[in-house]
C-alpha cells in the first residue's frame, strides 16, 4: 500500500513495515518519512508494525494548493489510521508532527490510540502574544523563514540544516552527508506546503488540545534545541499533560532522530513496550 487517497483527493505516500502492535511515525518540517528511517527499522525489527507517511505537500505525497492547516492534517492522519486498520497504536510525532497528534487527539478523541510520543515537538504553542509573552515573535516566522525561502530556498535550507542538527564551524554531531540528506528531503517538498506549514506549526495554539491527552505520553526534547526551544514546548506540555513523562536530552539540538538516534530508539522501544504490557 504505497499510497492512500484522502477525502479531498490527495495521495499520501505510506511505508508500512513489519507486524505487531502498530507505531505511526509523523515527520517534521520540511522532511518526509525517510527522516524516521533509523527508528522505523529498529521498531520493525523489535516486533512492531511501523507506519510512516509523507505529509501532504512533502516527499512523495501530492502537492495540493490547500490543506496545510492542522484540522486538515489531523483528518489526513485519521484517514491513514482508518485505511490501515490499526488499533491500539502509538503515535510518534517529531517537531511539526506533534501538532498532528495534538489536534487528532482532540478532534477524534484519541480513537485507535493507546499512547503517544512527542519528540522535539512544537506542542503546545510557539507564537508570542499576550497569553504567551515568552513565545517566538511572529517576525521570526515571516521575516526570518518565509521571506528567505522565497528569495533563495536552497540557501535557506542549507543553513537551516546546520541549526537543526547543531552543526558548527569546528565540530558537528552529524556528517556532511546527513546535512545533504536533509537538503534533499527539503527539496522534495512543494513550496506552497513549505510556506503554509510555517504558519501552521509556528502560529497554531495547541493548548486547548492538551486536555485530550488521556493516554501515556512520552515527551523527549534536547536542552540545546535552538529550533523549538524546550521551555516553550516540552516543559510546558509536560506540565499540562497528566500522564506525561518528560525526558530531557542534555545538550542535544533539534534533530534528535539523527544526533541521538540510538538513545531515542531505545527510549521509544522501552516506552512502547511498557504501553504494550498495559494494553495487552
Amino acid at each position: 500500500m504505497p499510497y492512500i487517497n484522502t477525502h479531498d483527493d490527495v495521495d499520501l505516500y505510506v511505508k508500512d513495515w513489519g507486524s505487531g502492535r502498530p507505531v505511526v511515525l509523523i515527520h517534521g518540517w520540511p522532511l518526509n518519512a525517510d527522516s524516521w528511517e533509523d527508528q522505523a527499522l529498529a521498531l520493525a525489527e523489535a516486533g512492531h508494525r511501523v507506519i510512516a507517511y509523507d505529509r501532504r505537500g512533502f516527499g512523495r505525497s501530492s502537492q495540493p494548493w490547500t490543506g496545510y492547516d492542522y484540522d486538515t492534517l489531523s483528518d489526513d492522519l485519521a484517514q491513514l489510521l482508518e485505511v490501515t486498520g490499526v488499533e491500539d497504536a502509538t503515535l510518534v510525532g517529531f517537531s511539526m508532527g506533534g501538532g498532528e497528534i495534538a489536534r487528532y487527539m482532540s478532534r477524534y478523541g484519541g480513537k485507535r490510540v493507546c499512547s503517544v510520543a512527542l519528540i522535539a515537538s512544537v506542542v503546545p504553542y510557539l507564537l508570542k502574544d499576550d497569553s504567551n509573552p515568552d513565545g517566538v515573535d511572529g517576525s521570526v516566522f515571516d521575516e526570518q523563514m518565509k521571506a528567505p525561502i522565497r528569495k533563495d530556498r536552497a540557501a535557506f535550507f542549507a543553513q537551516f540544516a546546520k541549526a537543526f542538527y547543531g552543526a558548527g564551524f569546528i565540530s558537528s554531531p552529524v556528517s556532511e552527508q546527513v546535512l545533504h540528506q536533509f537538503e534533499r528531503m527539503a527539496a522534495q517538498a512543494g513550496i506552497k506546503g513549505v510556506l503554509d506549514c510555517i504558519d501552521a506549526f509556528g502560529k497554531t495554539d495547541f493548548r486547548p488540545d492538551l486536555a485530550a491527552f488521556t493516554v501515556p505520553t512520552l515527551i523527549v526534547h534536547g536542552t540545546a534545541d535552538q529550533t523549538v526551544p524546550i521551555d516553550l514546548s516540552a516543559r510546558a506540555a509536560a506540565r499540562a499533560i497528566p500522564q506525561a513523562q518528560l525526558v530531557e536530552y542534555e545538550g542535544e539540538p533539534h534533530g534528535l532522530t539523527a544526533t541521538a538516534k540510538d538513545r531515542l530508539t531505545r527510549d521509544l522501544i522501552s516506552f512502547i513496550g511498557n504501553t504494550d504490557r498495559r494494553v495487552g
